[in-house]
């Protein structure tokens, strides 16, 4: 950790030996980005809180995402990579309307209406402080964020007129809450990582209310693990919706996809 009665700024190996010797893996990385936003005081503290198992990204106030920067800050679900896969798939798909639902800072959202500029935006989550970035993130979208209870923050209106539903819901059982990195369950909101007892609370609901709200022949993508793959796919084929399953190895994502049919 670096002292706050040390030199006033720090030497970039100095911060690298540093955040190796705490755990960090992409130490030269990190180094560099802390150093390019911070300096002086600032940047020791940063250090020291980085140490301490702070999100790189809460305190740059940013991650990447597809290529594009998400605000983030204190308190606020950080993007994973992964989680690129369901915007990925999303994009294939043929969307005028789309709802993010759990947006949390909204980056899915963000990350899809820039890839398909003109397709109209909502945002829901029940979290106000990750709603704020949420707002931040799509201002320039055109997008609108709702908070609320999943569909119980949508417009009436949007009611059998969205074309797909994207969820990177909750998903970790409660009881594995507390294996996780510290980054993740000191440093970001349980509401935006627990998924009840068996992991699937949130996304059974997610998945049984979806038909009322989308077109036919909309889409329901919702992002899991792989060992809960099979039973996500069973609750969203529960709901009435044709499922299948898409893997990347490479990004170590699993995205269930649910095509709603005619007859709801």
């Amino acid at each position: 950790m670096i002292r706050s009665d040390s030199a006033p700024s720090a030497s970039l190996l100095d911060i690298v030996h540093t955040l190796r010797s705490a755990g960090c893996v992409y130490a030269e990385d990190e180094a560099e980005l802390l150093t390019a936003a911070f300096d002086g005081v600032e940047l020791e503290d940063m250090v020291n809180r980085r140490v301490s198992g702070t999100p790189l990204e809460q305190l740059l106030g940013w991650a990447e995402f597809c290529g594009i920067r998400i605000a983030v800050g204190p308190g606020v679900f950080v993007p994973r990579r992964r989680t690129e896969l369901l915007v990925e798939q999303a994009a294939s798909l043929p969307i005028e309307t789309v709802v993010d639902i759990c947006c949390g800072s909204g980056a899915v959202g963000a990350a899809l209406a820039s890839e398909l500029p003109g397709i109209e935006l909502h945002c829901a989550d029940v979290d106000p402080v990750a709603l704020e970035f949420a707002r931040i993130n799509i201002a320039s979208l055109g997008g609108q964020v709702h908070e609320g209870d999943l569909y119980a923050a949508l417009p009436v209106n949007l009611r059998g007129n969205v074309d797909v539903v994207l969820a990177n819901a909750p998903y970790v059982p409660t009881d594995e809450i507390g294996s996780m990195p510290s980054e993740a369950r000191d440093h970001e909101p349980i509401v935006a990582l627990d998924g009840g007892v068996d992991g699937l609370a949130v996304q059974r609901r997610v998945a049984a209310d979806a038909p009322r709200w989308l077109v036919p022949g909309g889409h329901l993508l919702i992002e899991t693990s792989a060992l809960q793959a099979p039973e996500t796919a069973s609750l969203v084929r529960e709901a009435g919706f044709d499922t299948h399953v898409v893997r990347s190895d490479e990004l170590d994502a699993t995205v269930v996809v649910g095509t709603c049919g005619s007859g709801r």
